[in-house]
C-alpha cells in the first residue's frame, strides 16, 4: 500500500479488509510479520515488476481460540495456482510457494468452510514476493 508503483502493492479498490501486523500466531507458533484478514476475503496485489515467486505461511490466527475452518488459495492473472484444502484453528501453519513468473497480478483468497467461519481471522504470515 502507498508505494511508488515500482514493486508489489496491494490494490485498495476491490480488496478486503487487511490488518498488517508485526507479530501474529498460528498453531501456537509466533511469526514476526504478516497480514490478517477475515475468513472470507480477497486481496489483490499488483506486481508492477518482474517477480518469480510468492511465499507465505498460512493458517487460522490463534486470536480465534482454535475456532474456524477456512480454505486459502493464490490466484494470478485470474488463474488459481495454489490451494490449501481445509485449515482449522489450532493447526500448524501451511507453507505456500507459488511461481508467479510472467504474471501481473496476484490475488490472495480465503474462503470459509461454513457461514460461521467467515468471522475467523486468517493469516498470511511471512508473506513475501521475490522480484528482480
Amino acid at each position: 500500500m502507498g508505494g511508488d508503483g515500482t514493486g508489489p502493492e496491494m490494490r485498495l479498490a476491490g480488496s478486503s479488509w487487511v490488518w498488517q501486523r508485526s507479530a501474529l500466531s498460528i498453531g501456537g507458533e509466533r511469526y514476526a510479520h504478516g497480514v490478517t484478514v477475515h475468513g472470507r476475503s480477497s486481496v489483490t496485489i499488483d506486481l508492477n515488476r518482474s517477480c518469480s515467486s510468492y511465499d507465505a505461511l498460512v493458517g487460522v490466527d490463534d486470536l480465534t481460540m482454535r475456532l474456524g475452518e477456512v480454505h486459502f488459495s493464490v490466484h494470478a492473472d485470474g488463474v488459481r495456482l495454489w490451494s490449501s484444502g481445509t485449515v482449522e484453528g489450532g493447526d500448524p501453519a501451511v507453507p505456500v510457494h507459488v511461481d508467479v513468473s510472467g504474471r501481473e497480478t496476484v490475488r490472495l483468497v480465503v474462503e470459509p468452510h461454513s457461514p460461521f467461519d467467515s468471522v475467523a481471522l486468517a493469516d498470511w504470515a511471512r508473506s513475501r514476493f521475490t522480484c528482480e
